[in-house]
């Protein structure tokens, strides 16, 4: 199998797994337990929130939650004003929000899928951006929305999980959600930075664990976490000439039958969005069912819905499910996407010469 599926999890780094397998086999103890075990225990959750937040901004703190799902709604619940996002946010945002039935203002996005930062009205308590898109890896400009919501009293809240370790986080940001299986770390664990002087209402209740977040949190899963963090940060350079190298040749090889979707310059390039006219999506995807790739959101998928990412930079419903995204990063070898390419070129081609 050829994994092409980066933007729906990263595979686990060895690193990050070694850090874990200590917690997993021996150090069984709960940190948050007064003895010696649970402090060695609580420890090893400290390195890795540092970890953590070396990539972060300053003058904030780390608090481990289960996802960047639950991150996103504790920040959303967490306001009680008026909230403004883009049309091409992930559903943990948008559903989110439309459900606290507060007043909400979507924002449009260009043919690129990039948004014009605009005045915020009165009244409004949090904007929520991506940082890097799911979907078609468009790079928002965070730091204009965050100038913008801060004129009107509101918070910005960054959705990181694509671009954490990837692209710089501006430090106008009041939140960040991030994800440890979008950077080789483990599932099931994810963040929310929160700004010194923001206090957000619990959304889980119980022991208070993290200050305002409940629940016993798991040693393994947060050095995991740490760990693929640290080398976010020791193989960052590495890691951008490789994604660029590999874009570069996978543009070159899909050739001009193939049109990307969204910005080619103003995006993260490990994320190759792209369209075939008259292409049957499902029929690639059983056709070459040794590659791992996406038709769009991993979350969506199998629903039978039209991305809404891509409807919303004026693609109609045919070049929308037209569409495929190829995602590859530290570990796809040259090698193996450019098989990968062929295979499919070969397979649209059979479809329609």
């Amino acid at each position: 199998m050829i994994y092409l599926d980066y933007q729906a999890t990263t595979p686990l780094a060895p690193e990050a797994l070694k850090a874990m397998l200590p917690w997993l086999e021996q150090g069984h103890a709960n940190p948050h337990s007064p003895h010696r075990a649970g402090r060695q225990a609580r420890a090893a959750v400290e390195v890795a929130r540092d970890q953590v937040a070396a990539l972060l901004p300053t003058g904030g703190r780390v608090v481990f939650t289960s996802g960047a799902t639950e991150a996103l709604n504790w920040a959303i619940k967490g306001v009680s004003g008026g909230i403004v996002t883009t049309a091409i946010e992930h559903a943990a945002v948008l559903d989110t929000a439309r459900a606290t039935g507060r007043p909400l203002t979507v924002l449009p996005v260009d043919g690129e899928g990039l948004v014009t930062p605009e005045s915020m009205a009165e009244g409004t308590a949090l904007v929520a951006a991506m940082l890097v898109n799911n979907e078609i890896g468009t790079i928002q400009p965070i730091a204009a929305l965050a100038g913008h919501a801060h004129r009107v009293g509101a918070w910005m809240l960054c959705d990181a999980v694509q671009g954490y370790g990837r692209i710089a986080i501006p430090d106008g940001v009041d939140l960040v959600a991030l994800s440890a299986h979008k950077i080789h770390g483990p599932k099931g664990i994810g963040a929310l930075w929160i700004r010194d002087g923001i206090t957000l209402p619990p959304l889980l209740h119980g022991g208070d664990q993290e200050g305002g977040r409940s629940g016993t949190l798991s040693p393994a899963l947060c050095a995991g976490f740490g760990a693929a963090a640290r080398l976010m940060a020791t193989h960052a350079e590495a890691d951008r000439v490789h994604v660029e190298r590999l874009w570069t040749l996978a543009v070159e090889r899909l050739g001009p039958d193939w049109t990307v979707n969204g910005s080619t310059t103003r995006r993260y390039h490990g994320n190759l969005n792209v369209r075939r006219e008259g292409l049957d999506v499902a029929r690639l995807m059983s056709d070459c069912r040794d590659i791992a790739f996406s038709a769009g959101s991993a979350c969506a998928s199998g629903s039978g819905r039209t991305s809404h990412v891509l409807t919303a930079l004026g693609l109609n419903g045919a070049q929308a499910k037209s569409s495929i995204r190829l995602g590859f990063g530290r570990y796809t070898t040259e090698a193996e996407l450019l098989q990968a390419l062929d295979q499919l070129v070969t397979a649209a081609k059979v479809q329609r010469p």
